[in-house]
């Protein structure tokens, strides 16, 4: 076994002062192999160079003394440092390819508000009151995602397309937000020849006319919060009261096989009051 280097020699070996030397040892991070207890020399083995030279690279890259002691207490034995270093490192390029995909969600939200902001500062749609007439609908109720609706009007389109005589739309029964288990129902306005059809599944009635707020709304879906803050403020500005179900009928959206473009899809928003 070699001898030992002195705090001196072990410097010039690590390029660490022997300043930083004896403020390592204080601070627990390095400790040499032996102190004599007649003069308080410190002596440092050849072991503990690759230690000291790791902490120094690792001060270069910002590692605080914190966490330089964690990732040397994690290492074990000086065998380890490098080994340990390289799982620290590929967990960290894990952690970088997670954050950055929150950054580019980030970013695509950003885009999406600014844009959100924007199209309701420059849409020329106003809340309106109107008188809606009776209508026949074909609707089949469901629970669950609002992104289920698809399945309804598939049905009703198979079932009844050659009756179908207006746009697709949507009763809301619930009074608010329900992500996975929203109550609604998906409709199509029917001819009266509907009538003469077996409809299994499939619900055949008047919808009720009546006095209606209702508000265009031209952009995504995922935008239709601002509508809705729009058209409820007008309503409780009014002191009205709303009839359940609300609707959403859709006048301009994606196609069966083309999805198109989500900022010109028309949607409107009808709220009966009394």
């Amino acid at each position: 076994m070699s001898e030992p280097f002195t705090i001196g020699e072990f410097s010039k070996i690590t390029g660490l002062s022997v300043k930083t030397l004896r403020f390592y040892h204080e601070e627990g991070l390095l400790a040499p192999t032996s102190v004599d207890e007649q003069t308080g020399y410190r002596y440092y083995a050849a072991e503990k160079i690759e230690v000291a030279r790791v902490i120094s690279r690792l001060r270069e890259l910002e590692f605080s003394l914190e966490e330089i002691g964690a990732i040397l207490g994690k290492a074990g034995n000086d065998r380890d440092i490098l080994s340990y270093l390289e799982r620290h490192k590929e967990e960290l390029a894990r952690q970088a390819r997670h954050y950055r995909q929150i950054v580019d969600r980030l970013d695509y939200m950003i885009r999406q508000e600014r844009e959100g902001r924007i199209a309701m500062q420059n849409e020329t749609y106003d809340v309106q009151e109107k008188m809606v007439e009776p209508m026949l609908l074909a609707g089949v109720r469901m629970k669950g995602k609002y992104s289920d609706c698809g399945k309804g009007f598939s049905q009703i389109g198979r079932r009844l397309g050659r009756f179908i005589c207006g746009p697709s739309f949507l009763l809301h029964y619930d009074h608010e937000y329900k992500e996975d288990d929203a109550d609604f129902e998906a409709c199509f306005p029917v001819r009266d020849g509907a009538k003469a059809k077996s409809l299994d599944g499939i619900d055949l009635r008047e919808l009720p006319g009546g006095r209606c707020v209702t508000l265009l709304h031209k952009g995504p879906y995922d935008q239709l919060g601002r509508s809705y803050e729009k058209i409820l403020t007008h309503i409780k500005k009014k002191g009205y009261r709303i009839q359940s179900p609300s609707r959403e009928a859709y006048l301009k959206g994606p196609g069966m096989i083309f999805r198109g473009n989500p900022k010109k899809y028309l949607t409107e928003i009808q709220m009966m009051v009394e």
